[in-house]
C-alpha cells in the first residue's frame, strides 16, 4: 500500500497532540510493557523521537509501601513528558500512588486497565477491571481527584468477545475527567493471539471527544496510517514491534531514520551498557537477556544456535557485547526500508 493511496497524509503521524495541558511532540508512542520499557529503553526511544513513552506499570499499593521495584520503575531522566502508568484494584491506593508520582515529577498519570497477564488479572487489576465497570470507575474517579496533572486510561476492547464494553467505560471515563484513552484492539481473553481489531476501536471514537490512541499490531507506516483511518484515532501506540528496535516509534513518526546494520550494532552496545549500569551487573545481565534475544532474532537470524545460546547465557559482559554487535554488523540486515516507505 502506498501512502498516496491513503486518506491521511504522513504528517498525521508527525504533528503534535495535546493531552490536557501537556503537548505531545508527535503521534507515535511507545507502549508501556512490563519487563521491557524500563528507563534505559525509554531513554533510547525518547532520544530517537518517540512521541511519548510510558513507564512499566507501577503497582499502586506497593509504591505507597515503598517497594524498591516500584520506585525503580518510577524513575525518569530528562524524558518530557514523564508519564507514569499505575496499576491497582483499590481506589484508595490508586489515589495515594497518583499523589506520589505527581510529587515525583509525573506530567501525566496513566491507569492500567489493559494488562492481560494472569498474575495481574488474578489480583483483579489490569484488564480484569473491565469486568466490573462501576468498580473501575471508582478507581478512575479517585485517581483524577487526587492529582492536578492529566489522567489517561489504557484498556482493551473488553474482557472477552461477549463483553465488549470499552465504549461504555471510555464514555464514563471522559465524564470522570480522563484526558485521553488508549485502546488495544483485542479482548483480554485473546491475550496477543489473532489480529487486533482496528475497526472495533472506532466504537470508542464515536462516544468520546478526548484524544484516542490506537494500539495493536502496528509495525509499519502503512499499519499506522491504516489503523488511524479505520479507528478514527488521533495517534498510534507501538508495543512488541519495538522490541529489539528502541528507535522504531521515532522512525515511524519521521523523527529518526531507520539505522543501518553497523548503527544497530552500536545502539545495541549502548543499550546493553545502559541496562548493566541501571540495574547493576548481576541483575542487569538477567534483564538484558531478553533484549539480546530480540536484537539477534531481528538482525542476526541465521546465527548458529550454539553461538546464540552462548550470547544469551554468558556472564562475560564484554564477550556478549562484542559478539552480539559483531553478529548484527556482519549480518548486513537492517529494517526493510520498503516497509517504512510503503
Amino acid at each position: 500500500m502506498c501512502l498516496k493511496d491513503m486518506h491521511l497524509p504522513p504528517s498525521a503521524l508527525s504533528s503534535s497532540l495535546r493531552v490536557g495541558n501537556v503537548e505531545i511532540r508527535n503521534r507515535v508512542a511507545l507502549a508501556p510493557m512490563s519487563g521491557v520499557t524500563d528507563l534505559p529503553f525509554r531513554m533510547l526511544a525518547w532520544r530517537f523521537g518517540a512521541g511519548f513513552v510510558v513507564t512499566e506499570m507501577v503497582a499502586s499499593r506497593e509504591l505507597v509501601g515503598n517497594a524498591a521495584e516500584s520506585w525503580a520503575r518510577l524513575k525518569n531522566s530528562g524524558i518530557d513528558p514523564h508519564i507514569v502508568q499505575l496499576a491497582g484494584r483499590e481506589a484508595h491506593w490508586m489515589a495515594e500512588a497518583a499523589k506520589i508520582v505527581e510529587a515525583n515529577g509525573a506530567d501525566i498519570v496513566d491507569i492500567n486497565m489493559g494488562c492481560p497477564a494472569k498474575k495481574v488479572t488474578g489480583g483483579y487489576s489490569g484488564s480484569a477491571l473491565m469486568r466490573d465497570p462501576d468498580h473501575a470507575l471508582s478507581l478512575i474517579e479517585a485517581t483524577v481527584k487526587a492529582v492536578r496533572v492529566p489522567v489517561t486510561l489504557k484498556m482493551r476492547l473488553g474482557w472477552d468477545e461477549n463483553s465488549i464494553n470499552a465504549p461504555l467505560i471510555a464514555r464514563r471515563a471522559e465524564e470522570a475527567g480522563v484526558q485521553a484513552i488508549t485502546i488495544h484492539g483485542r479482548t483480554r481473553m485473546q491475550f496477543y493471539n489473532g489480529n487486533a481489531d482496528w475497526d472495533a476501536i472506532r466504537a470508542v471514537r464515536d462516544v468520546i471527544s478526548i484524544p484516542l490512541i490506537a494500539n495493536g499490531d502496528v509495525d509499519t507506516i502503512a499499519d499506522a496510517m491504516e489503523i488511524l483511518r479505520r479507528s478514527g484515532a488521533d495517534a498510534v501506540m507501538l508495543g512488541r514491534s519495538c522490541q529489539g528496535r528502541p528507535w522504531h516509534a521515532g522512525a515511524l513518526a519521521g523523527a529518526a531514520d531507520e539505522p543501518a546494520a553497523t548503527e544497530i550494532a552500536a545502539i545495541f552496545v549502548e543499550h546493553y551498557a545502559m541496562m548493566l549500569d541501571f540495574y547493576g551487573p548481576e541483575i542487569g545481565l538477567r534483564h538484558a537477556r531478553k533484549h539480546v534475544g530480540w536484537y539477534l532474532e531481528r538482525f542476526a537470524p541465521d546465527l548458529l544456535t550454539e553461538r546464540k545460546a552462548e550470547m544469551l547465557t554468558s556472564k562475560d559482559v564484554k564477550l556478549v557485547s562484542d559478539r552480539v554487535a559483531t553478529a548484527i554488523a556482519r549480518s548486513g540486515l537492517e529494517p526493510a526500508r520498503g516497509e517504512m516507505a510503503a
